[in-house]
């Protein structure tokens, strides 16, 4: 469905006047937010499976297009849709925030080009990929509150089957092209296709799969609730076993002959994306869309050297104060080590973590108003990862809630493997993936009025993590990590982030093989062995992705310095901490912008 602009409360009259490159009464700011708002609905009416993560129910029994015809209607969609932004606005004429979101709508085209451009290159069945993350949606973002939405729910289902089929043509186009992800990936991805597949009411187990087990659960809360009765829930619990067997199922094992029969012509030993046809461009295309900067491969890889260096400095100051005598690599091996800083690897011990993390969390809630003057409403839960997409040492992640507040936020632990996930860095992941993390930033964007809708959506990677990094520092500044391993685990994230842009373009830019990445890794980190060997794997797959966190993280440290530097007594925190995530993410040249303004406001004050 597309609406009008009508729709967006121009009128007929507004309408006509943009149309013909006039201007409406509103002015043109508020007109240019008027079509870039019509522009963003006619985009999220393009993705389903968006319009269910934002909280609404239209097209909520369809999965997103992902054929390759639906990626060049896309991007030409957003050619017409910039061409159309361009011949009707004169950014000389806007005002400040109008013109950020004008330049903003104008270099989405660009990162879409490249997307475009690059489709083929990404490993569409590595981690995160649509055979792990269409269960997951299923599960954790489309709610069942009506008969209604059940019937939606089980047409997902059966959607799965064709939007696999749709993926794995990408995967094949781009095998043929010369294109594969690595072979240790096709051994994940048959795992998992395994664990999803495994449990009813695909064979004769007594135990469920996890997407029948949510539907099961979702049908029992609608019965109890009186919205069906018995004989209804049974009906469609048999829908969704029809559906998951007869359309689901089969794409599945498609997929799973494709990954057997492929796998022979991977090497065994892994490599980056430099290896692939036209790689090095390719790698520096992804350098520029994960840090929204010009940065070269071979400057990233320095900036890391010299973060390296000095986060170790630091270590070595800490460990001289916690009073341990050998050299840093020594210690290291006592921090992957020590069974006081990892919990029993049963459903007890994944218990006190998760309650650990709460327990950090509520702490670092009630002291946010020392340092920021506006908090979000949206509440934040913590949850274990679903036994089908999780692995030992994975990275904790973030999932945002509706921006209504109907569905929270989730902070993601991987706990398959505990002796993989030590506590003593457990707090500084808190506070990247919580508050005063990407929850925090990402809701007060959702949240966000007086400026387009798109603006609380879209998110640039260096921004995004560069907030979640320097929050783990920021927490320090608040006298957090009273427990001095705990302020060593926060260093050994950071150093992590420094050990990433070594790594990441030491792999895809120069030739490194798993091996390097590992010793290099190991010899600066003291994280467990399982999570460094997951995180390299991680880089291997998504090329230049890790080098957003530090790169953000140092421009955002730069900003606050500068800040201080020319305010001196008139620098506030909690103004500063307005300007970086009062107008949503940001591409990190017009993050600069945005703090200079608020620079000079104040100076003027």
């Amino acid at each position: 469905m597309r609406l009008s602009r009508r729709d967006f409360g121009l009128g007929l009259a507004g309408a006509a006047a943009l149309s013909a490159g006039g201007a409406s009464a509103a002015g043109p700011d508020a007109d240019l937010t008027a079509y870039l708002d019509a522009q963003f609905e006619e985009e999220l009416q393009m993705s389903p499976e968006r319009l269910t993560r934002l909280g609404r129910k239209d097209l909520y029994d369809k999965l997103t297009d992902r054929s390759d015809a639906a990626a060049g209607r896309a991007i030409a969609w957003r050619r017409k849709s910039v061409a159309g932004m361009k011949a009707t606005f004169d950014p000389a004429k806007l005002g400040e925030d109008a013109r950020t979101s004008y330049d903003i709508w104008e270099l989405e085209l660009e990162r879409a080009e490249a997307t475009y451009k690059w489709r083929n290159h990404a490993y569409v069945f590595a981690r995160g990929g649509p055979h792990t993350g269409l269960p997951n949606f299923l599960i954790n973002q489309h709610r069942v509150d009506t008969p209604a939405d059940m019937q939606a729910y089980i047409a997902r289902v059966a959607a799965i089957g064709p939007a696999l089929d749709q993926t794995l043509d990408q995967a094949k186009a781009s095998a043929a092209a010369g294109v594969r992800m690595p072979r240790f990936s096709y051994d994940q991805s048959l795992e998992e296709v395994r664990r999803i597949t495994a449990g009813a009411p695909f064979d004769g187990s007594d135990k469920d799969s996890a997407l029948y087990a949510d539907a099961t659960s979702k049908l029992e809360k609608l019965r109890t609730a009186g919205k069906i009765d018995q004989a209804t829930e049974g009906k469609m619990l048999a829908a969704v076993s029809a559906a998951m067997t007869g359309q689901m199922k089969p794409a599945y094992d498609r997929l799973t002959a494709w990954l057997v029969a492929d796998r022979p012509n991977t090497t065994a030993d892994a490599k980056g994306a430099g290896s692939l046809p036209d790689g090095q461009a390719y790698y520096a295309a992804m350098l520029l869309d994960e840090t929204t900067t010009d940065m070269t491969a071979d400057q990233i890889h320095a900036l890391g050297l010299s973060e390296v260096k000095r986060i170790r400095g630091e270590m070595e100051t800490l460990k001289a104060k916690i009073g341990f005598k050998g050299s840093l690599e020594e210690f290291f091996v006592v921090m992957r080590t020590d069974k006081r800083f990892f919990l029993p690897n049963d459903d007890a011990g994944r218990a006190e973590y998760l309650k650990l993390a709460e327990g950090y969390l509520a702490g670092m809630k009630a002291k946010l108003p020392t340092v920021f003057g506006r908090l979000p409403k949206s509440d934040l839960i913590v949850k274990r990862v679903e036994l089908f997409r999780e692995e030992p040492g994975g990275a904790a992640h973030y999932s945002s809630g509706a921006p209504d507040g109907s569905r929270p936020g989730v902070f993601y632990v991987h706990l398959a493997d505990t002796a993989a996930t030590p506590t003593f860095e457990l707090e500084g992941t808190a506070y990247h993936e919580g508050w005063p993390g990407h929850h925090m930033q990402i809701s007060l964007a959702q949240e966000m009025t007086g400026l387009p809708k798109f603006r609380g959506q879209y998110n640039y990677g260096a921004y995004v993590e560069g907030w979640g990094l320097y929050s783990e520092l920021l927490a320090k500044e608040m006298d957090f990590y009273k427990d001095p391993y705990s302020d060593f685990g926060r260093l050994g994230r950071e150093i992590w982030r420094g050990i990433r842009l070594v790594v990441d373009s030491g792999i895809h830019a120069k030739g490194w093989s798993e091996a390097q990445a590992l010793d290099y890794y190991r010899a600066n980190s003291p994280q467990p062995e399982g999570k460094i060997r997951s995180e390299i794997r991680r880089y291997f797959v998504s090329p230049g992705q890790a080098t957003s966190y530090k790169v953000g993280m140092v421009k955002i440290l730069a900003l606050r310095a500068q800040a201080k530097a020319t305010l001196g007594p008139k620098f506030d925190i909690k103004g500063f901490h307005e300007a970086v995530v009062g107008a949503g993410s940001l591409p990190l040249a017009l993050l600069e912008t945005r703090v200079n303004r608020w620079v000079a406001a104040r100076q003027k004050a």
